[in-house]
């Protein structure tokens, strides 16, 4: 009866070894803030940063003295990061909803490299805060957006209104004064930071007075890698007797 004991107990302690084990092994890098990785760099620390979005992206604008190691072509310029595998590398891609830069950590641990972060919010949000960038001559070049009439906006809520999310990017006080109704609030200055509430399974529609705020961003939906995207003009709704919704109603 002992020997059965001590072999439960020999097999409940290995088995939590192993699950122990299994959760380090899912656990292998930190996640870094914004805040966290412009101290590092302002510190002068020895550290890799590498942007694992394609050259494209890469070459049009990315965090000033970041790599290029595409996840997708990893093992083809692995060459690239350092020969020292306990030096700090931080993975970055395009924010929290990209897998590139996990995918990326994972196979430089695969390597042995042993001293992986990420910067989980990546180059959206780095862009959106003003930190230091590297922009090619692309940059400021001007997208075109799809655009949505009143009319249509309110036909596709009304008939589809668990498929669109309209998204207000005015300041706060001028959406509590009036917007569409059913309309979230997602300030243009905070828009990539706070992406994570947007769904991009759902057609964002985002919205501002005359369409500055909104054409940026409609530009950082796409820098995220949100694909069903469209303007609308708030003011051209108002213009057309459509409801408008207070804070107060």
């Amino acid at each position: 009866m002992k020997v059965t004991r001590h072999i439960l107990l020999f097999v409940s302690l290995l088995a939590l070894l192993l699950v122990t084990g299994a959760a380090q092994a899912d656990n292998t890098f930190a996640v870094l803030t914004t805040a966290e990785l412009k101290q590092l760099l302002d510190q002068g620390r020895k550290i890799m940063v590498v942007d694992a979005r394609n050259p494209e992206e890469y070459q049009e604008v990315h965090i000033k003295n970041a790599i290029n190691i595409p996840e997708k072509k990893f093992a083809e310029n692995s060459g690239l990061l350092p020969t020292d595998k306990t030096q700090q590398i931080v993975f970055y891609c395009n924010g929290i909803k990209c897998g590139k830069s996990k995918k990326a950590a994972q196979k430089a641990i695969a390597l042995g490299y042993t001293n992986i972060q990420i910067y989980a919010e990546g180059m959206p949000v780095w862009e959106e805060k003003g930190l230091p960038i590297y922009a090619g001559p692309d940059y400021e070049k001007k997208i075109e957006t799809t655009k949505i009439t009143p009319k249509a906006l309110q036909a596709l809520m009304e008939s589809k209104a668990d498929e669109v999310t309209v998204v207000d990017v005015r300041d706060l006080s001028e959406y509590q004064e009036g917007h569409i109704p059913g309309a979230i609030n997602i300030p243009v200055a905070d828009f990539a930071a706070q992406s994570h509430q947007l769904d991009k399974k759902k057609t964002i529609v985002v919205t501002c007075n005359s369409g500055g705020r909104s054409y940026n961003a409609y530009r950082k939906l796409m820098k995220l890698g949100y694909e069903k995207n469209t303007q609308a003009i708030f003011q051209d709704w108002k213009d057309q007797g459509l409801p408008v919704e207070t804070a107060a109603n």
